[in-house]
């Protein structure tokens, strides 16, 4: 026992009052920085800052810009909107969304704005006037007339009209800088309830609105949250039955969050909503290395019968293995720092720091609270050998049926077995689709008011997400070349504009500043509907598109073209944003692009902005870097478990059940409808950082156990399945009882679908840990096991400790200060 790791055993039990006033007065500075705590969604982070999508739209903004909101107002009567009490709404309503903090005043668009516009013919030439003017028209005269300029408006009766004439839109935009996703879902809210009635409703739909109930059923999250943890203690009080066990994982998990939480607070660093879940993966990584430690803490102290030696002696024996095993978990976070998303960088930094202090809060905290807290009654019915009872007993009856299968005649069986399982797991894994599955969002229930809006809205619209093909000015600053005023830029919209009405998946509508040119063209020319399209080689256009726009603030035509009518946007509308259509869309977008070229006289074309654009940059990310990613913590994880066992062999038969379980949990993904993106693609990470840590506990209990049960392999690992093999089954086991409940009481579909996937994650490592890599050890029989000197599979001898060593039955169940009179020198 007279190792590095057994001394600094002894010095920190040793001084385990001023260890344990370190841990508190550390504990106090890191809540001090909870109350600057800031969990909000800051949309630029969530995008990939490499992607060429996300560069167009940070360099055009205005085109398809995400954070916008469209309202639906639906006459629930069949009736047209043309009557007072409806444009009386949709008026009164435009007034008052310009009072929300954030909005951006200058992109409120409806039929009831200045913005909504048709073009008339005057003496004095083409005018485009707005629909409707200062007040609401009453008669049926002035009604029928609004009708009738609705008509001769190319955008109002395309995209703020239903073809029905039951329903029009209003459409808001915000300045990221200035938006509160809480305070803008709940004044829009407040606003269309308040105009609701028996015979008109509203619809809400957008990127803020979506945040905006993700924020809503935060506080529902944080109360499922509790029901976990109050699941998970109440099943440590059942296994356990003793205070020790249920407060050591208790008051270590919470310190590390404490510490964790308080970090990112004294930085001010924001934390998205949606990686809320990680967090309680990481409760859960901290109960699991408490329950492996506490464990065989009541395995030593059952033979030593004194806490602090017991205490001592466990932290001595678990060092190396529980270090081992959480930086595994440092790993698997901290690799996702390389992806380009901002929102995940800082994501790695918050948990992969709280993934560090694991190791003083599960490792040395964990030896001060043991060394303090009453010895466990119940000893022998947890560790008595034959005297064991309950629980505890079925367990290990269950481990031993385990074991059996992976050594010995029974092995050749469980490979085939598990060989067919794999095959099968990995052709499933492979199929799974990557994106949104669903039309909407596949945050929320199929069922919820959002997803049911986004249907309404398409079902009476061309639909609210849109893919925008940009046609670029090489010479934004020209003062005499107007590029999206130009023949070039009316020949390149209405070319593009043509073939993506065609492509591979067909555009439901396409908009181009070219359409409002061509109905200016149509009154320049008398009127009459054959002039609606102009010939492409007609010099005339540029006078056209002048006409139209004079007079005009260039802000009413902001999603066609920017305030200096150089660049330019041809628009191409989707119903959904499904993977299918998003993949689709930007196939049929390319081939538009390719039709006509990318590089012109004046203008440069630049794929691609708009809703759809940005989802498949995130898309993309996953692409690229989820097996980059299991690829990296796979490489960092085999350094450190060839140094630590000093054979790559170790390395290798830690890392096959943990690459079988990332595609075991891929398969059952793709088999639960669940699509591979940036939320989900975590989770499947983190849990190559689950999967090693059971691995290193059985591996490094299987290579101590070798000795000590005569070199005997099937002894050894049938000493270590029941040992060891216990607390991993038990962990597994309580997590699946404090995580599934999500799927039932969550209305965010999102965290129904994390519960499942971390309840998967735990059982599918849990069965491999148990079934693989003992089988895998059973065949291989790894020389590394053999050796002596490894700092992850030495023993101790118990024996030395006499009767005269042992704590009175009241000195054990007594507080610190016996303790300390009862502690004995390092052997």
């Amino acid at each position: 026992m007279d190792t590095f790791r057994f001394r600094i055993a002894a010095w920190v039990v040793g001084h385990r009052r001023s260890v344990g006033i370190f841990f508190i007065l550390l504990t106090m500075f890191f809540a001090a920085g909870l109350p600057r705590l800031d969990i909000r969604t800051i949309f630029q982070d969530l995008l990939p800052t490499d992607d060429p999508f996300v560069q167009a739209y940070h360099d055009h903004p205005n085109f398809g810009d995400p954070l916008t909101v469209t309202i639906m107002l639906k006459r629930t009567d069949g009736q047209k909107i043309y009557n007072a009490d409806t444009l009386q709404k949709i008026w009164k309503l435009t007034r008052d969304v310009d009072l929300i903090p954030g909005i951006d005043h200058d992109r409120i668009l409806s039929i009831t704005t200045e913005k909504a516009t048709y073009a008339e013919a005057t003496a004095d030439g083409i005018q485009m006037q707005p629909l409707m003017g200062n007040e609401v028209p009453t008669d049926a005269k002035d009604l029928a007339e609004l009708e009738r300029k609705v008509e001769r408006s190319p955008t109002a009766r395309t995209y703020l009209v239903s073809a029905d004439q039951t329903a029009t839109l209003l459409r808001l935009s915000f300045r990221e800088d200035l938006l509160d996703y809480g305070k803008v879902f709940a004044a829009l809210g407040d606003l269309t309830r308040a105009a609701s009635d028996d015979k008109h409703m509203f619809r809400l739909v957008g990127q803020p609105i979506l945040t905006g109930w993700v924020y809503k059923l935060q506080k529902q999250t944080y109360m499922i949250f509790g029901v976990t943890l109050v699941l998970l203690v109440a099943a440590l009080a059942f296994y356990m039955r003793n205070v020790t066990g249920i407060v050591v994982p208790v008051v270590c998990s919470a310190v590390a969050a404490v510490w964790g939480f308080g970090m990112v607070g004294w930085i001010r660093s924001p934390i998205e909503p949606l990686l809320m879940v990680v967090p309680l993966l990481l409760v859960a990584r901290s109960f699991s290395h408490c329950i492996q430690y506490t464990e065989r803490y009541y395995e030593i102290y059952a033979h030593v019968r004194n806490r602090v030696k017991a205490s001592e002696i466990t932290l001595g024996v678990m060092m190396a293995p529980s270090i081992l095993g959480i930086m595994t978990d440092v790993i698997a976070i901290f690799v996702i720092g390389v992806t380009p998303i901002p929102a995940m960088r800082r994501f790695a930094v918050f948990c992969g720091m709280w993934a560090v202090y694991l190791i003083p809060t599960g490792v040395m905290l964990i030896a001060i609270l043991l060394s303090y807290l009453p010895a466990p009654r119940n000893i022998d019915a947890i560790v008595g050998g034959e005297r064991e009872r309950g629980i505890h007993k079925l367990q290990k009856n269950a481990l031993r049926g385990m074991a059996a299968i992976t050594y010995g005649k029974r092995a050749r069986v469980t490979t085939l077995v598990m060989g067919i399982v794999t095959a099968l797991a990995i052709a499933f894994g492979m199929r799974i689709e990557i994106g949104n599955p669903v039309e909407g969002s596949n945050l929320l229930w199929q069922k919820s008011e959002f997803n049911t809006a986004v249907r309404d809205i398409n079902d009476h619209f061309p639909g609210v997400n849109s893919l925008e093909i940009i046609l670029e000015s090489k010479d934004p600053g020209s003062m005499q070349v107007r590029a999206a005023r130009s023949l070039e830029a009316y020949q390149l919209s209405k070319s593009i504009q043509k073939e993506a009405e065609r492509g591979p998946l067909p555009a439901r509508v396409t908009r181009s500043f070219a359409d409002v040119v061509d109905e200016g063209n149509r009154l320049y020319s008398g009127g009459h509907p054959a002039w609606l399209s102009l010939d492409p080689t007609d010099r005339s256009i540029n006078a056209a598109a002048t006409a139209v726009a004079f007079g005009q603030n260039p802000l009413n035509f902001a999603d066609m073209t920017d305030t200096h009518y150089q660049h330019s946007t041809v628009s191409l509308f989707y119903r959904d944003n499904k993977q299918a259509t998003v993949d689709g869309a930007l196939e049929t977008a390319r081939k538009a692009v390719a039709a006509v070229g990318v590089d012109h006289k004046n203008i440069r074309i630049r794929l691609a902005s708009g809703t759809i654009a940005l989802q498949q940059a995130m898309n993309s990310v996953v692409e690229r870097y989820h097996w980059i990613l299991v690829g990296l913590c796979c490489a960092a994880i085999f350094l450190i478990a060839t140094y630590a066992y000093r054979s790559p062999v170790a390395a290798i038969i830690l890392l096959i059940p943990t690459l079988l379980s990332n595609f075991y949990l891929l398969s059952t993904m793709h088999m639960m409808g669940i699509g591979l993106d940036i939320n989900s693609v975590l989770v499947t990470v983190l849990g190559v950082g689950v999967g090693i840590d059971y691995g290193i506990y059985l591996l490094s209990r299987i290579c101590e156990e070798y000795h000590a049960q005569g070199k005997d392999w099937g002894a050894a690992i049938t000493m270590a399945m029941t040992t060891t093999g216990k607390a991993i089954m038990f962990t597994a086991s309580i997590m699946l009882v404090g995580i599934l409940p999500w799927y039932f009481l969550s209305d965010l579909k999102f965290m129904a679908d994390m519960g499942l996937l971390l309840a998967a994650i735990m059982l599918i490592n849990m069965v491999l840990a148990l079934v693989v890599l003992p089988l895998l050890v059973w065949l291989v029989k790894p020389k590394f096991a053999t050796r002596t000197d490894l700092i992850v599979g030495e023993g101790v001898d118990l024996s030395q400790f006499t009767a005269h060593d042992n704590e009175s039955p009241q000195q054990a169940q007594a507080g610190g200060s016996v303790a300390d009179s009862a502690m004995l020198p390092s052997k």
